[in-house]
């Protein structure tokens, strides 16, 4: 049987009706991709905060906006991140701030990066993979987005950096949401990352589908964004 792990978001883990839970497949990664404001970043902070109530830790990478947007965008939905940034329990590599307006220090747990440098941020990839490994061998890690990557990078560079970085984080034990903005690179290109991971989800705005997830096929679901959270609905298609 695969073992899975408690997605966090309300109603996804129902969809497999695996015998022991469903949720995520442990130690795979999973493309979480769509039209933008889909809520693509909204399942990975449910995926992130619930991780850290259970105590497993989280290397969250920040490329799309800066740690104190997060901060912000998570107390949206009642996620108040202060105690596992205390803690270590939350690591960050923000690799959108410059000019470092969100005046944390750099430290272990937090590292500055440059979209524009994937080579420096895969060595605090696998610096920080190394750091919450220990803290807890089941830990998560979010890439958020990888559609900025592609942006500032040559695409065929960040799909070598992206096959190192699912190599160093799988062999350390993670679990991994990636997210993606449909149509942000070019169909071979996009088809090409599809084939880097284990699992795929599309989010539509209206319906959630897994399109491609290892012990179980193809489902589909109405969902909503609450001020809870995601809401995946019961109407299994």
């Amino acid at each position: 049987m695969i073992p899975h792990i408690e997605s966090g978001v309300h109603g996804f883990d129902e969809l497999g009706n695996f015998k022991g839970g469903g949720g995520i497949p442990e130690n795979t990664v999973t493309l979480i991709y769509g039209p933008p404001k889909t809520g693509k970043s909204i399942f990975s902070y449910q995926f992130a905060y619930h991780g850290l109530i259970i105590e497993e830790p989280c290397l969250y990478m920040l490329i799309d906006y800066t740690m104190k947007d997060l901060k912000q965008n998570m107390m949206e939905f009642g996620f108040n991140m202060e105690r596992y940034l205390e803690n270590d329990n939350f690591h960050v590599i923000n690799a959108v701030t410059t000019n470092r307006e969100d005046l944390m220090v750099d430290s272990e747990v937090y590292r500055y990066s440059s979209v524009k440098n994937p080579i420096d941020i895969m060595v605090k990839v696998g610096e920080g993979a190394s750091l919450v490994h220990k803290k807890n061998p089941r830990f998560r890690a979010v890439i958020d987005s990888l559609t900025t990557l592609l942006l500032y990078n040559e695409n065929m560079l960040i799909v070598r950096i992206l096959k190192a970085y699912i190599m160093r984080i799988k062999a350390a034990g993670g679990t991994v949401i990636i997210t993606y903005t449909e149509g942000s690179t070019d169909s071979n290109k996009e088809t090409m990352i599809k084939s880097m991971v284990d699992n795929i989800i599309r989010l539509d705005g209206e319906y959630l589908t897994i399109e491609a997830m290892k012990g179980m096929g193809k489902r589909r679901a109405p969902y909503n964004i609450t001020d809870k959270g995601m809401v995946v609905g019961k109407g299994i298609l």
